[in-house]
Formats: structure tokens, C-alpha cells, sequence
């Protein structure tokens, strides 16, 4: 037989031995048609979906593992549950594999007893109360061991199985076992006459009531789920709402294990004859050697993907006896434990590990995830990542990505692509969050240690060619030649609107003498700076030196201000560049010499009668023997007063190199009584010039 779906959708806190089990969408249907519903819903369903028949668990009356069939058995999830040999026999039973298990031993008789009105199963938690040590209570309601097992197989998926054993079997008895989402614990506070519970229920909380004979032979089984849309009726099909908060998933009065139908989708079972337990056990008869009569041991099972609910987690289970199997009967003992719960883990990767230089201006990033969910096997999700950085800066940003789908058939997916434009430290982190009708399954955060990479900033070459020398009295030039910047963060720094702009700040031209400290002193700014955008060539600059000798040029380059993507980088900072070298000189000097005179003439006028002399000179001088050629200066100066006069030329600006002088002299007389002398050429000088050359500076 099938049962239909069952739904819920509240919230959980997971507990211990955390397990995430995916919940199906699921639709109600009578019990016959569950499978053909679940398979309308695309959940693809094994062929064999008997729950005694799993291969996984012996549903077989007994709570030994009998290693000739397959599965676990009771002494197994004992063992998983507390670590130790729970066997009775010199058998060790370990672990079968089961993905969520409980297994509580109470061997106080009088402990965690229902009490007051409230403890029943269609009101709350918050308003059940229990005590110790009440007293009264049947002994075939005194329950000692309660245990739980949730397995995944292949052949009918999610199965869910549970079973107690109690202090007597002298009569019938109806137990409930409750699997709840969140987390169910024994509270202190006061409630109905004994003290309460933590914790509430949530949709989807499953219940399994069921009604056993002494002998085993008869078995009615009904399941609920906690559906908070129920109001009070009595419904008695599936789907149909048997009491308040409960409604009916299926029920059978023909659900005993050992004669279930091939596709049950529950059954139980009691000891049909007395049984060894595998773990200390003594009933009110005092059986020995830890045996239990008939009746005193139950075991079930229920298919929970043939339910549709192979998504639900549950974090808590209770078994409950209880005065019949009416959802309003009087809970009697019980015994609370805790399950699998639900589990999810995010760890990712980060594209870029350790650091990475932020280039000409932005770096491409991305982020990977791998949702990791343990205690079910089909879940889905959604992963958002958020990239934050760069980390401490005025430019630090966080960047929501979308929503990714993530599930179990795709449990890494990736991020999109990032442009981070900030030199810094940077960091992803990643939130899973389920979205299938699964209930329980937390939400996850990443933490790793790879989320985190560093983008570093680039040193620009600044390589610099000075001018040529130079005579002292001109310039010297220099010139550089900027390459390798980054562009300037965007905004924002992460996958910015407005790209950042080119590389700015300045290059710094400083001129020093050959000792590489002292500023050169002369004509000009020194240091001067140039502004700068980007790589490109910047200058030449100049500078004229007051003095001969050696000098270095140097070059800095300090970026913008705020500019975290550019490192200020320095050229020829210890005057080793030769390229950065230019030598002031002064230039080497001569002297020719070439001897030169200027002539002059003197004549004196003597009359012996006649009066005072009256009348002038005439003196012409050429530069050859014989008074030829053009003269080369001529002056014409007056006699006058007593006999003998003297006259004299008086050139100042002519000069000759001329090896031979003449000169032609005449005296123009005014005095009638004297007479005038014709020009004569009667003077002559011969001279003697010896010009050496040049001689020229050392």
C-alpha cells in the first residue's frame, strides 16, 4: 500500500548529528494513489518501495542483526548511536550506514511521564507537561528503550524506521512516535502541573499511531502530519483531517510487517515469541538473560518517498504510549531523543588565490561554490555571492550578486564575473539558502580561508634620457618616458559605472651635481615637475647650470592622490644611469696678433725774407716707395707767423701693416713775397713686420 503526501513549511532549529532531508511538493491522495501522485510530480520513485523489504533494515520481530540478511538491525544504530558493542553476544555490530539515528535507554521506570490536560497530540508543544516520579502508570505503557533510523537506498529511497520496547506485555497497546523538525527538549518552566517542553511544532511534523494486539496479530497503523490549516473534525480517509492540526496521510488496520503487501508503504511489527535483546533489558516479570516475552518488543516503518516527504528533517523523535488510538487519547511515558536533522555547508573558491596585479587597471573575478547538505538526498537552493573590498580602503564596497541555483544533481555552481578596479585586499563569501518544500535544512555561509586574494598595485617604469652636453651659458635638457601605469579605481571600485581615469600625479625632474646630492644652481626651476596622464613621454625639461662640471639628472614619479593601483617608482635615484650624465663645458681659445701703425708727417716752412710765412702743407701719404697708387691719407694744414714754422699731421684712424711708406709733400704759399714748393715725394720708411701665427688656450 501507499500513503499520500504530507506537507509543511514552519521553521526548525537542526540538532544533534545534523542530517538535511529535502522536502518534496507534494498533493494529497487516498493511500492506493499516492505512488501514481508523487509520480505526476516528476519525483522519480524506485520500483520496489516495500518498506520491510529494503535491504537496508530487518524489519523482522527481533532488534539482533542476523548477518545472513541484509540490512541493520537495532544493535547496529545502538552501536552508531553510542559508540559501543550493544550486542549481548560476542558479536560487534557496527554502523549499517544510516543517515540519522536515535537510540535512548531509560532504565528509570518512573521518568519523563506525561501529565496535565494539555499533553495531547493535536495541541502544541509549549502546552504538553511531563514530571518524574509520578507513579500509576500501566506497566505495559512503561516504555524502557526507544530507538530511530533513517536510511537512503536504491531500491525504495528515503526510509524512515523506529521501534521501543517496554516493561510488560499483559495486554494491548497503542504507541505514537512523534518526528518533529525543530529541535524538542525537556524544559523547566511550569506548565499544567509539571514542568514543560522547548520547542513548538512545525507543518510537517510526522506522527505514527499505532495499535498492536499482545500476540502481534493484529496491527492498525494510521500517519499524521501536523497541518496547522486542520481545524477540529474527525475525519477518517486520507487527506482528511482526523483532528485538530492533524491531518491523515493513511492508514491501514492490516500493517503488520509480517504479512504486509509487496509495496507497503508502512507496516509494524511486534516479537511474536520471546527474543534475546541485544543490549540490558529486563522486564516486570524479571525474564532473564535480557530476554523480552512476546509483545514486549515493536518495531516500524515508514517509506518516506513513497509520502513524498523524503525531503523532511527531523532534528527530534519522541515515542509516546498512550491510552488509545484516538488523536484525543491521554499520552501516558515517553521517551525523547534527538535525530538527524539537517545539515548544510557552503565551500568555495576563489578564482584568483594569493594575489594577483591589478594590470593596466582591472582584474576579472569569479567565485565558485559547492553546497554541501547532509541527511538527505535530494535538496535544492539558491546561492547568492557578495564580493567585499578592497578591505580597510575609502573605496571599499560590497557587491550583491544574484540568486544562483544550486542542488543536489548541481552542487558547484559559480559566481558571476566580477571587474574588481582597486589595488587591495578583497574577499567573497557565499549564503546558501534552500527553497524546496524541504523544511529544516539551514541556511549556510561560507568561511574559507581561499575567499579571501589580494589585487596588488603596478611600479611604472620611468626610464629618463638626458640631452647632450652642453657650453656652459646653454641648457640641459631632460626627458622620460613613462610606461606600465594602471588606471585609477573606477566607481565604484567594483564592477564600476564610470571607469577610472588614466594615471595622474606628477614626474619630478631634479638636476644634482656630480656628487649626486647638491642641487645645480643656475637659470631655471630645479627640481620641476610635470603632470601626467597615463603612460606617454613627458618633457624634455630644462635647466642651465652657473658653472662647468659633471651633472645627474634624477626622475620621480609620485601617482595621484588616493591612487592605490600606481607605486611611485624612481629612476636613477644614486646617479648610475649614464644615459642620466651631461657634462657643462667651457670651450678652448686663440690668438692671432697682426702689428699695425699709423703714420704721421711733420714739415717745417723756413722763408729768409718776405714777412711771416703765410699759406699751408699738404701732406699725402701712400703705402708703396714712390708716392704711386692712392694715397692713403692726405691732410692739408696752415702755416702762418715767423719764419721757420713746423706743421704736423695729426691722423688718428688710419693704420697700415704696409711694409713700405712714401709721402708727398707741397706748400702752398699765400705770401706774395715767398714762393710756393711743388708737391715732392722725398720721404720714404721701409719697415720690418714679422707676425708668428697663432697661440691658443692651454
Amino acid at each position: 500500500m501507499s500513503v499520500p503526501d504530507m506537507h509543511g513549511d514552519g521553521a526548525r532549529t537542526p540538532g544533534r548529528g545534523t542530517r538535511l532531508f529535502l522536502k518534496r511538493k507534494r498533493m494529497w491522495a487516498v493511500l492506493a494513489a499516492a505512488s501514481a501522485a508523487v509520480l505526476a510530480m516528476g519525483i522519480a520513485i524506485p520500483a520496489a518501495q516495500a518498506v520491510h523489504d529494503t535491504g537496508a533494515f530487518e524489519l523482522d520481530g527481533n532488534a539482533t542483526n542476523n548477518p545472513a540478511v541484509p540490512g541493520d538491525d537495532w544493535d547496529n544504530v545502538c552501536h552508531q548511536v553510542t559508540g559501543t558493542d550493544c550486542s549481548t553476544s560476542s558479536n560487534t555490530s557496527a554502523s549499517g550506514g544510516a543517515t540519522a539515528v536515535d537510540w535512548v535507554s531509560e532504565p528509570n521506570t518512573n521518568a519523563t511521564i506525561f501529565t496535565g490536560g494539555g499533553s495531547k497530540d493535536p495541541i502544541d508543544i509549549n502546552q504538553w507537561a511531563w514530571k518524574d516520579g509520578a507513579g500509576g502508570l500501566p506497566d505495559k505503557d512503561n516504555l524502557l528503550h526507544s530507538f530511530a533510523a533513517r536510511y537512503t537506498t536504491s531500491s525504495a529511497g528515503d526510509v524512515l524506521y523506529f521501534g521501543s520496547d517496554r516493561l510488560d506485555n499483559s495486554g494491548d497497546a497503542q504507541q505514537g512516535f512523534w518526528f518533529f523538525q525543530n529541535s524538542i527538549a525537556l524544559g523547566s518552566n511550569s506548565v499544567g502541573g509539571g514542568s514543560g517542553f522547548t520547542g513548538v511544532h512545525r507543518n510537517g511534523d510526522l506522527l505514527v499511531i499505532s495499535d498492536f494486539s499482545n500476540g502481534g496479530t493484529t496491527s492498525t497503523i494510521t500517519v499524521y502530519k501536523w497541518d496547522t490549516t486542520c481545524k477540529k473534525t474527525t475525519g477518517t480517509t486520507a487527506g482528511t483531517c482526523g483532528d485538530a492540526n492533524l491531518r491523515i496521510l493513511g492508514t491501514s488496520t492490516a500493517a503488520n510487517c509480517a504479512s504486509a503487501a509487496a509495496n507497503d508503504s508502512f507496516c509494524g511489527i511486534v516479537n511474536p515469541s520471546t527474543i534475546t535483546m541485544p543490549w540490558p533489558f529486563t522486564d516486570k516479570s524479571g525474564t532473564p538473560n535480557n530476554q523480552a516475552l512476546n509483545g514486549e518488543f515493536y518495531e516500524g516503518g515508514v517509506n518516506l518517498s513513497a509520502l513524498g516527504l523524503s525531503g523532511e528533517c527531523f532534528a527530534s523523535v519522541a515515542s509516546e504510549t498512550r491510552s488509545s488510538t484516538s488523536t484525543t487519547a491521554t499520552l501516558k511515558d515517553f521517551i525523547l531523543g534527538t535525530f538527524g536533522g539537517c545539515g548544510s555547508t557552503v565551500t568555495t573558491q576563489s578564482s584568483v588565490t594569493g594575489s594577483t596585479s591589478i594590470g593596466t587597471g582591472s582584474v576579472s573575478v569569479h567565485d565558485s561554490a559547492t553546497v554541501t547538505v547532509t541527511g538527505v538526498q535530494t535538496w535544492a537552493g539558491t546561492v547568492q555571492f557578495h564580493l567585499h573590498g578592497p578591505i580597510g580602503s575609502p573605496l571599499e564596497t560590497t557587491i550583491d550578486g544574484g540568486l544562483v541555483a544550486v542542488s543536489n544533481t548541481t552542487p558547484t555552481v559559480q559566481s558571476d564575473t566580477a571587474t574588481v578596479t582597486a589595488a587591495g585586499d578583497y574577499c567573497w563569501s557565499a549564503h546558501f539558502h534552500a527553497t524546496t518544500p524541504a523544511t529544516g535544512i539551514p541556511d549556510a555561509d561560507s568561511g574559507d580561508t581561499n575567499e579571501c586574494f589580494t589585487v596588488t598595485p603596478v611600479k611604472p617604469a620611468l626610464p629618463t634620457t638626458a640631452g647632450p652636453d652642453v657650453v656652459l651659458g646653454n641648457p640641459v635638457t631632460d626627458t622620460a618616458a613613462l610606461s606600465g601605469t594602471s588606471n585609477q579605481p573606477g566607481t565604484p571600485a567594483i564592477n564600476p559605472t564610470t571607469a577610472g581615469a588614466k594615471a595622474g600625479g606628477t614626474i619630478t625632474f631634479t638636476l644634482v651635481k656630480d656628487d649626486c646630492t647638491t642641487l645645480a644652481t643656475g637659470t631655471g626651476t630645479n627640481p620641476q615637475s610635470v603632470p601626467v596622464s597615463g603612460d606617454g613621454t613627458y618633457g624634455p625639461v630644462s635647466f642651465t647650470p652657473d658653472a662647468v662640471g659633471t651633472y645627474h639628472w634624477k626622475a620621480a614619479y609620485t601617482p595621484a592622490t588616493g591612487d592605490p593601483n600606481n607605486l611611485a617608482s624612481t629612476f636613477n635615484g644614486d646617479c648610475s644611469e649614464a644615459t642620466e650624465t651631461v657634462h657643462v663645458t667651457s670651450v678652448a681659445s686663440s690668438m692671432t696678433s697682426a702689428q699695425s701703425f699709423i703714420p704721421n708727417d711733420s714739415a717745417t716752412v723756413t722763408a729768409p725774407a718776405g714777412g711771416d710765412l703765410a699759406g699751408s702743407v699738404t701732406f699725402m701719404v701712400f703705402e708703396s716707395t714712390d708716392c704711386t697708387g692712392s694715397a692713403l691719407y692726405t691732410q692739408t694744414v696752415p702755416v702762418s707767423g715767423a719764419s721757420p714754422r713746423t706743421v704736423s699731421t695729426t691722423n688718428t684712424t688710419k693704420s697700415t701693416t704696409a711694409a713700405n711708406v712714401s709721402w708727398l709733400v707741397s706748400y702752398d704759399s699765400t705770401n706774395p713775397g715767398q714762393q710756393s714748393i711743388s708737391a715732392k715725394c722725398f720721404e720714404k720708411t721701409a719697415l720690418s713686420i714679422d707676425n708668428d701665427g697663432t697661440v691658443s688656450s692651454p
